[in-house]
């Protein structure tokens, strides 16, 4: 393959909650999970079908992608294993990230890397290379983090991700565990504050003797999980070795098996808004997982048409609740892969996203603090005193689960956004569906509030306030 320029690596904006590169241009997560096995990279494998692979990275980069989620083995099955035995890495599965890494800088994308895959590494424990039956140093799941040789495996798969890939750019950032839980420790949250520390001074170590520089890292958490055991936000949120947090968003009645497009999106503004309250304050937050879980597992999938709408909804309230990008979904379609009007979807977050100035967004949510003018539309804000991002939605014109959709005539409203210096700002109205500028305006605020007037809201549109001065 030839060769591409570097890709310069992403920090942390340094006095605002978001992405930058190291060149100081701002970054914003958009993407989704995908693996190894699944249809769209599969054909990495041995090499089957390398131009396919990079055709749908093209593709993808061209839709306003910036960023998979991938794990570093994905075990379904016995055949993707990195390691076999412990410690002996796999020529082809190497071979394959060296492909992966290649192509991902070609185009720009990045990768938030996982080294295991967690669900299926337990639901076939007995099989994994690190169980002791198969001459590893595991024994049961719940000492996965706690048993030092375990440990020294784990660190030992990183030590050698990091010195093979580590100097690309093209890795955005480790979660160095896929849903870190407390029964991985003995089933106590403040357990895994030790395995934290360890794993990312380790991490940090090898990577500033080989690079003199770190990757970003984050742990990633089963959202449920953090209403059973209260302290384990108090980790994933604000351990001081992490450099932004991540959640899965998954919730039984809404947003893991649901029945309308609204209040999934509005579920995920809360738990954005909860998040929030919680990291500290210039640290990113964002789901790295969601998805209709449950109505998956049953064995059935979302119409199209009402998936297209569940995830568009998420993406846009994610990003509007202060939530850095429009959020990670897993597939969970047959097969395993986002619809085209999920890529559009987030072709138009990719637009919209330029027009806010994210270096200097301190942003907090105002969802409770906007005003409308009607009772037919539902709000999710964030914004600080100078910039604001605005969603607005009509409950009524969404598509249903059923596949019904019920064109409305444009409604004509004001929204009343609290907490601007006054000044003059640029208002521009998005539209979500085209992905573009529909409206644009020159307004002043008063009293620290201004009065926006939309003209004509058929579904929904975003907003970005931008001060002029």
């Amino acid at each position: 393959m030839a060769e591409v320029p570097p890709l310069p690596w992403i920090t942390v904006a340094p006095t605002a909650p978001y992405f930058l590169t190291a060149c100081g241009q701002p970054w914003t997560p958009i993407g989704q999970n995908d693996a190894i096995t699944w249809p769209d990279l599969a054909s990495l494998f041995q090499r089957r079908d390398l131009v396919a692979v990079e055709g749908h990275l093209a593709w993808l980069a061209a839709h306003g992608v910036t960023c998979l989620r991938l794990m570093l083995e994905y075990c379904q099955t016995n055949h993707r294993y990195l390691e076999r035995p412990v410690g002996r890495f796999q020529p082809n599965m190497v071979r394959l990230w060296d492909d992966l890494f290649t192509l991902c800088a070609k185009y720009e994308l990045r990768v938030l890397l996982t080294p295991f895959d967690t669900y299926w590494m337990g639901r076939r424990w007995r099989y994994h290379p690190y169980h002791q039956t198969q001459g590893g140093p595991g024994t049961t799941r719940a000492q996965w983090l706690r048993c030092p040789q375990m440990r020294a495996a784990i660190k030992n798969r990183l030590s050698f991700a990091t010195e093979r890939w580590g100097g690309s750019g093209v890795l955005f950032a480790w979660d160095l565990w896929n849903e870190l839980p407390p029964a991985k420790a003995g089933r106590h949250a403040a357990g895994l504050a030790d395995f934290i520390h360890d794993v990312s001074q380790h991490l940090r170590t090898v990577e500033m003797r080989c690079f003199g520089r770190t990757h970003l890292q984050t742990v990633s958490v089963f959202g449920p999980n953090l209403r059973a055991h209260p302290g384990l936000g108090d980790l994933v949120f604000c351990h001081p070795d992490l450099d932004f947090a991540t959640a899965h968003f998954y919730d039984a009645t809404t947003i893991s098996r649901p029945q309308n497009a609204l209040d999934p999106a509005l579920h995920t503004a809360e738990l954005v808004r909860q998040g929030l309250e919680q990291v500290p304050a210039n640290r990113p937050f964002f789901d790295s997982e969601h998805g209709p879980l449950d109505t998956f597992k049953s064995g059935r999938q979302l119409p199209e048409a009402f998936d297209d709408e569940y995830f568009r909804c998420m993406q846009w309230a994610h990003l509007a609740a202060g939530g850095a990008g429009g959020g990670f979904r897993w597939p969970y379609r047959y097969p395993h892969v986002l619809t085209p009007s999920m890529r559009a979807a987030q072709r138009s977050l990719a637009g919209f996203v330029e027009l806010v100035n994210w270096a200097q967004f301190q942003r907090r949510n105002l969802t409770a603090q906007v005003h409308l003018s009607t009772t037919a539309v539902q709000c999710v804000a964030c914004g600080d005193a100078y910039q604001a991002v605005v969603w607005l939605v009509r409950p009524e014109a969404l598509t249903t689960r059923a596949g019904r959709y019920r064109p409305l005539a444009a409604l004509a409203m004001h929204l009343l956004l609290p907490g601007l210096r006054p000044g003059t700002y640029h208002v521009y109205i998005w539209d979500t569906a085209a992905g573009r500028i529909c409206d644009q305006l020159l307004m002043q605020a008063n009293d620290y509030q201004l009065v926006i007037p939309i003209r004509g809201l058929e579904v929904d549109l975003a907003i970005a306030i931008v001060a002029a001065f």
